[in-house]
């Protein structure tokens, strides 16, 4: 019954790991893809493995993940495992659903401003949505997510600090004006991910750490 019960999802938490699937998903394909901002983390690597080695991002994104989530297996619970399962293959086709049907366009033209305002709210308010409701959309998530329990840091905080790397890197391939964009877009997310995976916690419980979905260790 135990084994059973750590693998059962509330229905709630799953219409919430959805949305935020959705509008990740949703933000990376009609704001960042079609007007040329790059993102962080891993879809970043990937992405950058695109352009510059015309590697498949499906594939690098495979790669970095299966480590990460190995660990993950054995430092969290099996549920958020199962959670994280849902939302990344949910972003995956959501995405795809985008990339084939979508007949949507959102090129904000020369208003790189207005695109990185989009993408950080979205981008953050989706991310924030899977953590909040137990989950994560890939390895980097994850691994931001114990970075964030181990240091204290606040999770926003771990995913600007590792976009920021990623972006740096981009330079590369990206403009500068493109790339200070993104940038901006990755803040606005940070923020957008603390104030959402933290809101009601702190009146409720103003000392005690948010888990995120982190197994207790038990003796």
């Amino acid at each position: 019954m135990r084994n059973i019960t750590e693998w059962k999802i509330n229905s709630r938490q799953l219409l919430i790991m959805l949305l935020g699937s959705f509008l990740l998903a949703f933000s990376y394909y009609h704001i960042n893809f079609q007007n040329g901002l790059s993102e962080g983390g891993f879809v970043g690597l990937a992405l950058l493995g695109k352009y510059l080695f015309d590697l498949p991002p499906a594939l690098t994104m495979l790669v970095l993940d299966i480590p990460i989530f190995i660990l993950a297996v054995w430092l969290k619970g099996r549920k958020f495992i199962a959670h994280t399962l849902i939302a990344s293959m949910s972003f995956s086709l959501f995405y795809e659903l985008c990339d084939s049907f979508s007949p949507l366009r959102m090129d904000f033209g020369s208003n790189l401003l207005m695109a990185a305002l989009f993408s950080g709210l979205l981008t953050g308010l989706g991310a924030g949505l899977v953590i909040r409701a137990g989950g994560a959309t890939g390895g980097d998530d994850i691994l931001s997510l114990m970075i964030s329990q181990w240091t204290g840091l606040k999770i926003g905080t771990v995913f600007m600090a590792m976009d920021a790397i990623v972006l740096v890197v981009s330079l590369l391939y990206l403009p500068l004006k493109e790339t200070m964009f993104t940038i901006l877009a990755v803040m606005i997310a940070g923020q957008m991910i603390t104030w959402t995976v933290q809101f009601g916690h702190r009146a409720a419980a103003p000392r005690r750490p948010v888990t995120y979905g982190m197994k207790k260790k038990t003796a």
